[in-house]
C-alpha cells in the first residue's frame, strides 16, 4: 500500500522534468548572489535589460536592477542585526537576475525549488541514462528557499508564480502591479507590497472625471502590465459612467519601424480625445513622445501616465516640451535615508558579495577595471577604485527601494510570528520549522501589520494586495523666475481623490483645463441628441419656440399661460395686457367719443330748448330723440371697450354694443319706411298710410329694438359674462413678444353677432333710402338719410376686412378695438352730422330761417298726406 504524501513534500514530477530542473539550477547557480543563513530568501531583480539579437541579457540597469538588489541586501543586514526580530535565526539569500525577460526569469527561478525536488531526483536517478553510459551530474545540496522577493515586471511575476505555487513557496513582489495577479484562485501564493493597477486605474478614472474629461484614448504596451492596466481602466470607467473610450491602441512587444508614427496617426483620428491614458514601459513612452513631436503635435495631447512613467526623467529626457501638462501616478513612497548612507559607502572592497557590482562600477563611473587591447576601449579611462558614489557620479535613490525593503521585512515579520507560535522557548530554529511549511508561512504573511521603512503601514488583503496609496504629479514647464519646472506634486489618492486644481498648469492658458470631450457641453436651453452607440457624443439642439429645457436630454412646451425664459431653461408667466386709458391706441377713439358725446349733448340740448320750433317739429321730435339717444350710446360704448374687463363691464359691453346702433338704425329705418310709404301712398290716393303717427313710429322703433334686447338678455342668462385672459390671441412666433390678453369672454364672432342685427337694420334702411331717393324736396330728410346710409355702409364695408384681417396680428387687441370703436363713432358722427348738425346750426345761428313757410304748390300739397299733429312737412331750407 502506498504511503500517503505529506503536505510538506514536493509534488510528484516526471523524471525528465526533475532532471531538467536540476540542470537548470546548476546552470544558473554561478550567476547569483548568495548569503548564508538558517532560512534562505529568494530574490528576483532585473539587473540587466532584455537582450537583443538572440542574447538573453542586455545592458546593466543601474537603478531598477542594482539599486533594488542592494536594497534587499541592506534590508537583510538590518534584519539580521536586529536582536528583537528572529532572535537566533539568520536570514540568508539567493538573488538572481531576470534580465527583464519572463522566460529567462522562469529558468532562473527553477533553482529555488531544487531542494524540494532533491529527494525526487535521487529516487529517479536510476531511470535517467546519460549518453555514453555516464552517471547523471550531481551538485551540492541547494539551500531551501522559504520565500521569494520579486519579481519586478508583472509578466515575470506571473510566469514565476505559476511555478512557485506548485511548491507552496510564498512570493512577495515589490513592483508587479498587474490586476491579474489579484486572482487568488490562480496566484494564491503571490502577494505584493505595491497596490495593484486596479487601484491605479481607479485613481486615473477619478482624475479624468475631476478634470471634466469624458472622451479619452488608451495606449498600452503589449503584456500583462499594460494590457491589464488598460483593461481595468476601461472596466472601471464603464462602471462609473461619464467617460468614453475613443480608441484603445496596443504597442507590440517588438515594434516595427514607423510603428509609433502609426500610433500617433491613429490617435489623431479622434482629435477631440486629447487625453491619452498610457500604461506602457519607459521605452515605449519615450518613443510615443518622439513620434508626437515629429508629427508637430506638441501640446495637443494630454498624457495621463501610470506608475511606469511616475516621476522619472528618463522617459522624457530631451522631450520635456511634449510632456508638459502630463499627469502621472506613483505609489506613495519615500526616500530611505538609511539606504542612501549604505549605498553611497559601497565600494569594490566592501561589496564583493554582489557579483554585478563591478559591472555597475564601470557603468556608473564610465571607466574600465581592466585594460583592453581594442582602440575603442583604450579611450575609456581605467577605474582607480577610489571613486565614490554620489561624489564622482550622480545618485538618486530608485523609487522602488522602499518596497523592496518592505517586502523583506514582511517576510521577516511573518517568520518571526511563525517562530513565536511554533518554536516556543527555542532561540534558533526548532524542528517545527525545519523545513518551513510554505502554506503556514503564507498565512502569517497575510496577517502581518507593521510600519514600513517609510513609516506607512504594511498590510495585505485577502488577495495579497497592499492598500492603494498614490501620489499624483504633473510635469510643468518652467515659469520664468517665478517657479521651477519638472514634476510637481498636485494631489494624492487613497481610496478617494484629493486633487489641488489650483496647482495645475497647462500649455496655452495655464489656469484653464484643456478640454477632452467628444462634444462640447450644450449651452443653456439646448438639449443633447445622443449619437447612437457613443454615449459621450451628442449634437446640441435648441429648445426653440415655446419649449424649455427640462433636463439635458428633454425639451417640453411651457404651459399655456407661460412662456420660456430668454435662455429657455425654464418658464415664466406671460405678461397680461389690455387696452388701457393711457394707450396710444385708445387716444383716437376716446377723442372721437368725447367730441361725439359733446356734439350729441349740444344737439339734444338745442332741440329740447327749441322743441316747438318748426325745424324741430319737422324733424320728427320723438324719433329724433330716440335716434340721438342711440347716437349717444354709440359714442359711450367706446368707454366700455377701453375700460378694464370685469363681469359688470363685460355685461355692459354685450348689452350696449349693439343697443346704440340698433336704436339708431331702428329709428332711421322707421323714418325712411314712413317717408317711402307716404310717398308711394300719395301716388295712388290722398288717404294717408297707416302707422305714421309719432306713437306708431315709436312703437315700431322700440319693437325693432326689443329684438336686440331680448337676444342679449337670453345670452346673458345662458352664459353669464366674465373676463378671461386669452394667451392664444398674442401667442406670437417669438415668445418674447407673446402676451396674454385680458378681455371679456366674447369671441370675434360673438362680437360681430352683437352688431349683426344692427347691420341688418342698416342694410334694410339703406334699401329704403334708395327707394325714397325720388321723394320731393319738401321731404327734406329723405336725401340726408340716404347720404347717411350710403356713407355708413362704406364705413362698415371698410371695417370688416380690417377687423378680421388683423386676427393674427400681435397687436390684434389694440387694432380691432380701435377699429371697432372708431367705426362706431364715425357711423354715429355721419348720422349726427348729416341729420342734425345743419338743423342745429340754423337754430342757433340763423333763427330767422326757423319759421314755417307757406306751401308753394297745391299739387304738392295734394300728394302729401296730412301731417301728424305738431309736425310740419316743410321746413326752411
Amino acid at each position: 500500500m502506498a504511503r500517503p504524501r505529506s503536505i510538506l513534500e514536493p509534488p510528484l514530477l516526471p523524471p525528465i522534468l526533475v532532471l531538467m530542473l536540476a540542470q537548470a539550477g546548476l546552470a544558473h547557480a554561478a550567476g547569483s548572489v548568495r548569503l548564508a543563513g538558517g532560512l534562505t530568501l529568494g530574490g528576483l531583480f532585473p539587473v540587466h535589460a532584455r537582450g537583443v539579437a538572440g542574447r538573453a541579457c542586455g545592458q546593466l540597469k543601474k537603478e531598477q536592477g542594482v539599486h533594488r538588489l542592494e536594497a534587499m541586501l541592506y534590508a537583510l543586514d538590518r534584519v539580521n542585526a536586529d536582536p528583537e526580530l528572529l532572535p537566533g535565526v539568520r536570514l540568508g539569500a539567493r538573488l538572481l537576475d531576470t534580465c527583464s525577460r519572463d522566460t529567462y526569469a522562469l529558468e532562473q527561478a527553477l533553482s529555488f525549488v531544487q531542494a524540494l525536488i532533491r529527494g525526487h531526483s535521487d529516487s529517479d536517478e536510476a531511470a535517467v541514462r546519460c549518453p555514453g553510459g555516464l552517471p547523471p551530474l550531481r551538485a551540492a545540496p541547494p539551500e531551501r528557499v522559504v520565500a521569494v522577493v520579486g519579481a519586478s515586471a508583472s509578466s515575470v511575476s506571473i510566469m514565476v508564480a505559476n511555478v512557485l505555487r506548485l511548491f507552496a513557496i510564498p512570493q512577495i513582489s515589490y513592483a508587479s502591479t498587474a490586476p491579474e495577479l489579484s486572482d487568488s484562485t490562480r496566484y494564491d501564493f503571490f502577494s505584493r507590497v505595491v497596490p495593484p493597477d486596479s487601484y491605479q486605474a481607479q485613481a486615473m478614472v477619478d482624475i479624468v472625471r475631476a478634470l471634466g474629461w469624458n472622451y479619452v484614448s488608451t495606449l498600452a504596451s503589449e503584456g500583462n502590465y499594460g494590457e491589464s492596466g488598460i483593461e481595468a481602466f476601461v472596466q472601471i470607467s464603464r462602471e462609473a459612467g461619464g467617460v468614453c473610450i475613443a480608441q484603445s491602441i496596443k504597442i507590440p512587444r517588438e515594434p516595427k519601424p514607423g510603428e509609433f508614427n502609426k500610433v500617433i496617426r491613429r490617435l489623431m483620428e479622434t482629435p477631440n480625445a486629447r487625453v491619452i491614458i498610457i500604461f506602457a514601459n519607459e521605452d515605449d513612452i519615450r518613443r510615443v513622445l518622439e513620434a508626437a513631436r515629429q508629427a508637430n503635435l506638441t501640446g495637443h495631447f494630454l498624457w495621463v501616465g501610470s506608475d511606469s512613467w511616475g516621476a522619472k526623467t528618463s522617459p522624457i529626457l530631451n522631450l520635456e516640451d511634449v510632456a508638459v501638462g502630463a499627469i502621472t501616478i506613483l505609489p506613495k513612497r519615500a526616500s530611505i535615508d538609511g539606504f542612501d548612507q549604505y549605498f553611497m559607502t559601497r565600494s569594490l572592497e566592501n561589496n564583493r558579495r554582489n557579483i554585478w557590482f563591478a559591472e555597475f562600477w564601470e557603468e556608473n563611473f564610465n571607466c574600465k577595471l581592466t585594460s583592453s587591447g581594442t582602440q575603442s576601449d583604450n579611450s575609456i579611462r581605467k577605474c582607480t577604485g577610489e571613486e565614490r558614489i554620489g561624489r564622482d557620479s550622480t545618485y538618486e535613490q530608485e523609487g522602488k527601494v522602499q518596497f523592496v525593503i518592505d517586502a523583506v521585512y514582511a517576510i521577516a515579520h511573518a517568520l518571526h510570528s511563525m517562530h513565536q507560535a511554533l518554536c516556543r522557548g527555542y532561540t534558533g530554529l526548532c524542528p517545527a520549522m525545519e523545513p518551513t511549511d510554505g502554506r503556514t508561512l503564507l498565512q502569517y504573511i497575510r496577517a502581518v501589520h507593521f510600519n514600513g521603512s517609510a513609516g506607512t503601514p504594511v498590510t495585505f488583503n485577502e488577495n495579497g494586495d497592499a492598500p492603494g496609496r498614490y501620489d499624483i504629479f504633473q510635469y510643468q514647464a518652467p515659469n520664468g523666475s517665478a517657479g521651477s519646472g519638472g514634476y510637481q506634486a498636485v494631489g494624492q489618492w487613497a481610496e478617494t481623490l484629493r486633487l489641488d486644481v489650483d496647482v495645475l498648469r497647462w500649455s496655452g492658458d495655464p489656469r484653464e483645463v484643456p478640454p477632452s470631450q467628444c462634444s462640447l457641453p450644450c449651452r443653456p436651453g439646448e438639449r443633447k441628441k445622443m449619437v447612437k452607440g457613443v454615449p459621450c457624443c451628442w449634437h446640441c439642439e435648441a429648445c426653440d419656440g415655446y419649449h424649455f429645457q427640462v433636463d439635458e436630454f428633454t425639451c417640453e412646451t411651457c404651459p399655456g399661460d407661460m412662456r420660456p425664459m430668454r435662455n429657455h431653461t425654464g418658464c415664466r408667466p406671460t405678461p397680461v395686457v389690455r387696452l388701457t386709458w393711457a394707450s396710444p391706441w385708445a387716444a383716437p377713439p376716446l377723442f372721437l367719443a368725447v367730441l361725439g358725446i359733446t356734439a350729441t349733448t349740444t344737439v339734444v340740448a338745442t332741440f329740447v330748448r327749441h322743441n316747438n320750433t318748426p325745424i324741430v317739429r319737422a324733424s320728427g321730435r320723438e324719433l329724433s330723440y330716440v335716434l340721438l339717444t342711440g347716437i349717444f350710446l354709440i359714442y359711450a360704448i367706446t368707454f366700455l371697450m377701453v375700460a378694464e374687463p370685469g363681469a359688470a363691464v363685460c355685461a355692459a359691453r354685450r348689452l350696449f354694443l349693439g343697443l346704440g346702433t340698433t336704436l339708431s338704425y331702428s329709428a332711421l329705418f322707421t323714418k325712411t319706411n314712413r317717408i317711402y310709404r307716404i310717398f308711394e301712398q300719395g301716388k295712388r290716393s290722398v288717404t294717408p298710410p297707416p302707422f305714421i303717427s309719432p306713437t306708431s313710429q315709436l312703437v315700431i322703433t322700440f319693437s325693432l329694438t326689443s329684438v336686440q334686447v331680448v337676444g342679449v338678455m337670453a345670452w346673458l342668462g345662458a352664459q353669464p359674462p366674465h373676463s378671461v385672459v386669452d394667451y392664444e390671441e398674442q401667442r406670437t412666433v417669438d415668445p418674447e413678444q407673446a402676451r396674454g390678453v385680458l378681455k371679456c369672454d366674447m369671441s370675434d364672432v360673438s362680437l360681430i353677432s352683437c352688431l349683426g342685427y344692427s347691420l341688418l337694420l342698416m342694410v334694410t334702411c339703406t334699401v329704403y333710402a334708395i327707394k325714397a331717393r325720388g321723394v320731393p324736396e319738401t321731404f327734406n330728410e329723405a336725401k340726408p338719410i340716404g347720404f347717411t346710409m350710403y356713407t355708413t355702409c362704406i364705413i362698415w364695408l371698410a371695417f370688416v376686412p380690417i377687423f378680421f384681417g388683423t386676427a393674427q396680428s400681435a397687436e390684434k387687441i389694440y387694432i380691432q378695438t380701435t377699429t371697432l370703436t372708431v367705426s362706431l363713432s364715425l357711423s354715429a358722427s355721419v348720422s349726427l352730422g348729416m341729420l342734425y348738425v345743419p338743423k342745429t346750426y340754423v337754430i342757433l345761428f340763423h333763427p330767422e330761417q326757423n319759421v314755417q313757410k307757406r306751401k308753394r304748390s297745391l299739387k304738392t300739397t295734394s300728394t302729401v298726406a296730412a301731417p301728424s299733429k305738431g309736425e310740419n312737412t316743410e321746413a326752411p331750407k
